[in-house]
């Protein structure tokens, strides 16, 4: 299934398209996933998740050709090394720091599909025992976790995330047949479309943002890049322990609701300079930080991978946006799908492993052309994306009201970032706002409305006292915030 020429097409037309995406500053490799969605709308569901999952690795490791040319992260994934990237490169080292990301990113990333591949099956086993009440718990766990790890505010990520609820509330309720929030337009009675939902809030948000730059940004001539690979083995056997040790960590927070690559990335490098025994060096332009954290983000991709597949709960914002193109095609993940679509789970680990060997060949193509990538003027690029979002958002179901859901939901998104707001549990909960009322909704028609029966059976009691007590620790944090403000405020 993989190796028919049509998914192959598919695998290095996207990684192109993410080397592309990635390497311009201020495009994420988010936005490079949204963008995709409507392209993958007229695919069969391999090619679709093909092409994801191979843009959104290039665009990972495409974030750190700028950050070390020019001081400018590609993607947030790349913030948490790019000084060390940078300053390896003032030492005469740029090619270097660049061989060093794409090697650790392949090797994380194959560590990562590694993990995915031998653990979610056996997770998926075990998930077969759920009722509705684990579901219940499990996704409300999930935004949870998404508000507790979204930003230095919690109060903020919560707002973001009952935002997205109430988006995912439009329509038909599913077990009461009930109409909401439709205000008697009738398109909306099968409730807001997924894609211009993605769209608005990640492409037409961040376009928003970068208006003002259209014709203004300039960026400096970037070095030329020379032998990216000399010195690279030493130094990946050097930091062996930590390759491996990163590849794992990144993998596990991957598989965090809500947590994804940047968290990864800069947990592991935090991580690496505390069990360092030369943590001095440190932000001086040291490879071994940078060895860290590169294997971490592209692993945490993988790790992402493994709530989705297996209970159909986002791990991030881009594992959302392929749960809403697998509903799309008629596949609803959870563990049936280990059962019910088990040759297509194989194939996506095969592409997984593909799309990371792809990396080095063309992540080499991306960094011998960093420079003619970091010249697409923005007043060219910004217009055609714009263009292709209103085209995507069209074609789903022939309507122009998602277009104007789009530019609405994007113009809400920007003034939400502008404001500090994450977007992120906003997204999931669009996504997992129906998992949590249909599955609560079910299991109070069996109880007949008795709340303790999702405290009954074991696996649901530990999943509650969990998603209790994150909960509890978000109450916490934004009460001791609120008081630091207040003190800060009284001392000043």
């Amino acid at each position: 299934m993989v190796f028919a020429w049509d998914v192959l097409a598919v695998i290095l037309g996207a990684s192109l398209f993410g080397l592309l995406i990635g390497a311009i500053p201020g495009l994420t490799a988010t936005m490079a996933t949204a963008l995709l969605v409507p392209v993958t709308f007229f695919m069969e569901p391999l090619p679709a998740i093909s092409a994801i999952v191979a843009a959104t690795a290039m665009a990972i490791v495409a974030g750190d050709i700028p950050g070390a040319l020019l001081r400018i992260p590609g993607t947030p994934a790349s913030a948490a090394y790019t000084e060390e990237a940078y300053l390896m490169g003032r030492k005469g080292k740029i090619g270097q720091a660049l061989g060093v990301n794409l090697v650790c990113s392949v090797v994380g990333g194959l560590i990562g599909v590694a993990i995915l591949a031998f653990f979610a099956p056996l997770v998926a086993d075990f998930a077969l025992r759920f009722t509705s009440d684990e579901y219940f718990w499990l996704a409300l766990l999930g935004l949870s976790c998404a508000v507790l790890v979204s930003g230095a505010d919690p109060l903020k990520g919560a707002i973001s995330m009952l935002i997205g609820l109430l988006i995912s509330m439009v329509g038909m309720d599913s077990v009461s047949g009930q109409i909401r929030f439709t205000f008697g337009i009738s398109d909306l009675l099968s409730g807001i479309s997924i894609l211009p939902v993605l769209i608005g809030l990640f492409a037409v948000a961040e376009l928003l943002r970068r208006m003002p730059e259209i014709g203004h940004t300039h960026f400096p001539p970037p070095p030329p890049v020379e032998k990216p690979f000399s010195g690279v083995g030493s130094l990946m056997w050097q930091y062996k322990g930590g390759i491996a040790r990163s590849g794992v960590l990144g993998t596990l927070i991957g598989a965090l609701p809500g947590a994804g690559a940047d968290i990864a990335s800069w947990i592991s490098y935090a991580l690496s300079r505390k069990l360092s025994r030369t943590p001095e060096k440190y932000g001086t332009g040291h490879p071994e930080g940078l060895v860290a954290a590169s294997s971490a983000n592209n692993a945490a991709l993988s790790g992402a991978y493994i709530p989705a597949l297996v209970f159909g709960i986002p791990g991030d914002t881009i594992t959302a946006i392929i749960i809403g193109v697998l509903m799309m095609k008629g596949i609803t993940p959870g563990p049936d799908v280990f059962t019910s679509n088990a040759t297509l789970v194989n194939a996506i680990f095969i592409v997984f492993i593909l799309a990371n060997l792809l990396l080095l060949p063309l992540g080499l193509l991306a960094i011998r052309g960093a420079r003619h990538i970091l010249a697409v003027p923005s007043s060219v690029l910004y217009p055609l994306i714009l263009l292709f979002c209103i085209v995507g958002a069209f074609a789903a179901n022939n309507s122009l009201l998602d277009v104007w859901l789009m530019l609405g939901l994007g113009l809400l998104a920007y003034f939400l970032v502008e404001n500090d707001f994450p977007i992120g549990p906003m997204i999931l909960a669009v996504i997992l706002g129906p998992v949590v009322e249909s599955n609560f909704m079910r299991s109070m028609i069996k109880a007949n409305g008795e709340l303790l029966v999702l405290f009954e059976r074991p696996i649901a009691a530990m999943l509650g006292g969990l998603a209790l007590l994150v909960w509890l620790a978000i109450i916490v944090s934004s009460v001791r915030s609120a008081w630091q403000t207040r003190a800060s405020a009284t001392s000043s």
